[in-house]
């Protein structure tokens, strides 16, 4: 009796571990890419530059820093950029060494100081004016420039419709060639977008109009659509 009683009971488990394991089995699928992209002319951009001296002495160069900073920042707002658009990118002092005879002892001759700063320009009609005022108030430091879409997600949201029209031309390709019926997407992932910001520089010069041409950044869009088999 105890036998038979285990031996059903093993029976039923069973049963319901079949069940459990058919349940758990994905249904059939087709899953592909879709990509797109758009154009879009940046509307923000980020310049970088600042100002390098050197002293006899570390206070000199340190105070010659300052001297020349305080001259930079004015001109900076005179230009059109506010305050909270303007931050300090790296401040340094180091010592400059040279060896006084060979194989000798390395020497300190004097120091130099550095204080740059990353500018925020909101408005792409002023960037050129804006790297002007930077080189005639004294910046002999310029980084370079990057060219960025504020609203980049905003601006993504037509190559993402345009990416599941992809996708989805990719999957009923795929359905016809197996002779299968397409049924709606049962998932939707993407995948990193966008583009990195786009490094120039430029050949800067007190007595002319810095050339500046932002141009358009190409932002991209992948997903992957997952679309259900109907029989």
């Amino acid at each position: 009796m105890i036998r038979r009683t285990t031996a059903a009971a093993f029976a039923a488990m069973l049963a319901t571990s079949v069940a459990a394991s058919a349940q758990t089995v994905p249904p059939p699928m087709i899953s592909v890419s879709g990509e797109a992209q758009v154009s879009v002319a940046p509307d923000l951009a980020q310049v970088d530059g600042g100002v390098t001296t050197e002293a006899k002495t570390a206070r000199e160069a340190s105070e010659a820093n300052n001297r020349a900073m305080a001259a930079l920042l004015p001109a900076l707002k005179s230009a059109g950029v506010a305050e909270a658009d303007i931050q300090t990118s790296r401040l340094s002092l180091f010592p400059q060494s040279t060896q006084a005879r060979p194989n000798g002892p390395m020497q300190i001759t004097g120091y130099r100081a550095s204080n740059r700063v990353t500018v925020r320009i909101r408005d792409m009609a002023k960037v050129a004016s804006t790297i002007d005022a930077l080189v005639t108030a004294g910046a002999n430091e310029i980084g370079g420039i990057n060219f960025m879409v504020s609203k980049e997600s905003k601006a993504l949201d037509e190559a993402r419709v345009r990416a599941l029209e992809d996708a989805h031309r990719k999957a009923e390709i795929y359905a016809k060639a197996a002779n299968v019926r397409l049924g709606t997407p049962v998932r939707i992932s993407e995948e990193g977008h966008g583009a990195p910001p786009v490094p120039m520089r430029a050949t800067f010069k007190a007595d002319a109009a810095t050339p500046i041409s932002p141009g358009e950044e190409i932002l991209r869009v992948s997903v992957n659509v997952s679309y259900e088999i109907v029989k």
